[in-house]
């Protein structure tokens, strides 16, 4: 029996299904969040709480927002104000800030009353990461990064890894996250100007002593120039990894206007990089003051 191929119309093969399309998932949110507190802490600081959606409390801790602040009579802030993450509460839906008055964004969200609410747009940004292996790391703070550490202690014990928190400030009552801290279960050691504890010299002393005895697999910092460039002469000198979230000035905080890029030494060469994208977080010893 033949075949008439003429009279055989070819089928093509049926295409194999596409996989359906990943449902998109914002992992930045601008919102209008109710504003739970804005109190004073002490005579420089205050403390600003806000409910806010899933998203935004699943902050990590070193991340950051952008607040778009309220016009305090006779000014008008122009760009949103870049906050470092004071706490994240993904069951209460929360996130806080602890800020410190000195311009006319801080003079806005002074502003704000119990109730009120406050446009947040985050988080954004690189935050901190804890390997799994650490048992025991050190913080190491002043100003605002006493602020930006803060988060670490929660996560810290989450990860089973155990904190020492050098806390640097003028005087002891300018002190903050010391409470917060100890409650997630770590040493903090307070240093200060007033008490001449708070010198690079004795910050040394103490990070020597903290590694002689194995209390230190890695760094963490924020905030001071000066004490960063002691942990990244000891991390090079011992062989430890650290981190640090570098401050630095910005206008959009996604990347987009390059108003924050820095220099940083990756393997020997110079490299440009965004604070609010890349970081605000890095590798310790490839930050550059």
């Amino acid at each position: 029996m033949s075949l008439d191929h003429s009279s055989v119309t070819m089928q093509p093969a049926a295409a194999p299904s596409a996989p359906p399309p990943v449902p998109w998932k914002p992992s930045i949110v601008a919102e209008v969040a109710k504003v739970v507190a804005n109190t004073a802490v002490n005579a420089e600081y205050r403390h600003l709480v806000v409910d806010c959606s899933e998203i935004a409390a699943s902050a990590r801790p070193g991340q950051f927002f952008q607040l778009l602040c309220p016009h305090p009579v006779g000014e008008q802030p122009f760009l949103r104000r870049p906050m470092s993450l004071y706490g994240a509460d993904r069951t209460r839906r929360r996130v806080e800030f602890l800020y410190k008055v000195t311009g006319a964004g801080t003079r806005g969200l002074d502003t704000i009353e119990k109730g009120g609410t406050l446009d947040i747009m985050g988080p954004l940004g690189q935050g901190f990461t804890l390997d799994s292996k650490w048992r025991h790391v050190v913080a190491i703070g002043r100003g605002a990064g006493l602020a930006t550490l803060a988060p670490l202690a929660k996560a810290a014990k989450a990860n089973g890894t155990k904190v020492t928190a050098i806390l640097s400030a003028r005087r002891p009552e300018l002190l903050v996250s010391v409470d917060i801290f100890k409650r997630h279960g770590a040493d903090v050691v307070p240093v200060t100007d007033s008490e001449q504890t708070s010198g690079p010299g004795n910050v040394e002393r103490i990070l020597r002593g903290l590694i002689a005895e194995g209390r230190c697999d890695a760094f963490f910092t924020c905030g001071s120039i000066r004490l960063m460039r002691v942990q990244q002469r000891l991390a090079i000198e011992f062989g430890l990894p650290g981190q640090v979230a570098m401050e630095q000035q910005m206008a959009c905080g996604i990347g987009l206007c390059y108003c924050c890029v820095r220099d940083f030494n990756v393997a020997g060469e110079i490299v440009n990089r965004r604070v609010c994208w890349d970081g605000p977080v890095f590798d310790l010893l490839e930050a550059l003051p």
